[in-house]
C-alpha cells in the first residue's frame, strides 16, 4: 500500500507553552508534549490544572520524589517509570471529568452488584 492510510509517527514536542491547545486537550495519538517547571509545587499545580484525570505518568530516579508525586497528582491511574497502567485484573478509571468509578479488577464489579443492607431487631 505504500504511504496510504492515516499513520502518524510518534512525535515528541519540546518546550510547549501552557497556552498551546495540546496542553489542555487529549490528542489521542502518539504525541508527547513536554515542558519544564521550576518547583515541585509548580509542576503539580500545572499537572492538576485541567478538569481531566484519567492517567498521569512520572519518570524519575528518585523513589521519594515519585511517591510524593503519586500522592499529589489528581488522576485515577499513575504510572511510574513505565506506560502500562492498565491490565485486566486492575481497576481502570479516572477522576474529575475523566469519569467516575472503575472498570476491570475487583473495583469494576461494583457497577454490577445490587447491595442491600438489612437489619432486624
Amino acid at each position: 500500500m505504500g504511504n496510504k492510510g492515516y499513520f502518524y509517527a510518534p512525535t515528541l514536542l519540546k518546550d510547549v507553552p501552557d497556552t498551546a491547545r495540546i496542553m489542555s486537550e487529549e490528542p489521542f495519538g502518539p504525541i508527547a508534549p513536554t515542558t519544564t517547571f521550576s518547583t515541585f509545587d509548580d509542576m503539580i499545580e500545572r499537572a492538576n490544572a485541567l478538569p481531566y484525570g484519567l492517567a498521569s505518568f512520572v519518570f524519575t530516579r528518585d523513589l521519594s520524589l515519585a511517591q510524593k508525586t503519586e500522592a499529589a497528582l489528581e488522576a485515577g491511574m499513575v504510572g511510574v517509570n513505565h506506560m502500562m497502567v492498565s491490565t485486566p485484573e486492575t481497576p481502570f478509571g479516572g477522576v474529575n471529568e475523566s469519569g467516575y468509578g472503575s472498570e476491570s479488577g475487583i473495583e469494576g464489579l461494583d457497577a454490577f452488584l445490587r447491595t442491600k443492607f438489612v437489619t432486624e431487631m
